[in-house]
């Protein structure tokens, strides 16, 4: 087992390098493995594909070492996943520039619905509303993190997350009070 995870860690450190160099699309199997001296048959032994070894990167990186317990709340593994990005942000910037039908982005959407629905819990009591949500929320997120990450935003992941906590208080405060003054708040009001 610790072979197996050298030998991702070597294929996904070449593509790490090679993606600062020239980007994810010119990129080739072959490159990566000659860029950290393995041969194909090892590299599709691991993956099925680069955009395989790209969301197992993201996955290695957060998902693999995330512990939901360890977080207070949602917020907490909003800032931590920040953090990771951040670290790494060339490679993260590329990654998100990846389209298609095996675009990271598309990928990162899908693994943060779990974590979205366990934060949020009972939030929504019908499922297209949760499904909205998510779909909202997730590439919201993610479009935001985006610009940060090109540092168009200049602030650090504590802070691009206490402002984006901030900012969700704001609305929820101001649908609250909308409600109270009887304004429309639901699809059935509209």
């Amino acid at each position: 087992m610790a072979d197996s995870s050298i030998t991702k860690n070597a294929l996904a450190s070449a593509l790490k390098r090679l993606m600062k160099a020239e980007g994810f699309e010119k990129i080739s199997v072959s490159e990566i493995c000659k860029e950290c001296g393995m041969n194909r048959k090892s590299f599709y032994y691991h993956f099925r594909d680069k955009y395989d070894l790209v969301n197992w990167v993201f996955y290695a990186d957060f998902l693999g070492r995330l512990q939901i317990a360890s977080y207070k709340n949602g917020w907490d593994a909003l800032k931590d996943l920040c953090e990771r990005f951040y670290e790494d942000k060339d490679f993260y910037l590329e990654a998100l520039k990846i389209e298609g039908q095996n675009s990271f982005h598309d990928y990162v959407i899908d693994t943060l619905r779990p974590l979205i629905a366990y934060f949020t819990g009972d939030l929504f009591i019908d499922e297209p509303e949760q499904d909205f949500f998510y779909i909202f929320f997730a590439d919201a997120f993610l479009h935001s993190i985006e610009l940060w990450l090109r540092d168009d935003l200049h602030m650090s992941p504590e802070e691009f997350v206490d402002r984006l906590h901030d900012l969700f208080r704001h609305i929820a405060t101001k649908t609250i009070e909308g409600a109270e003054k009887g304004e429309r708040s639901s699809p059935e009001q509209r």
